[in-house]
């Protein structure tokens, strides 16, 4: 009895991560595994984090 519930149990997590393996694949996650080794290394001033004012002196230092 218990045993049969042991082997349901592991079918139904191997099942699950089998699953969600195939949805990691399919959404694209292992596509480019050596691209951002290389984009660290990238000198461009394009930080999509600053925004339009990235270049605005108006902090410490600047003439306002």
């Amino acid at each position: 009895m218990s045993l049969g519930f042991l082997i349901a149990i592991s079918l139904g997590l191997g099942i699950a991560a089998w699953l969600a393996f195939l949805w990691t694949v399919r959404s694209g996650q292992y596509d480019d595994p050596e691209g951002p080794k290389y984009r660290m290394l990238d000198d461009e001033d394009d930080d999509p984090r600053k925004g339009r004012d990235a270049n605005r002196m108006d902090g410490p230092g600047g003439d306002s």
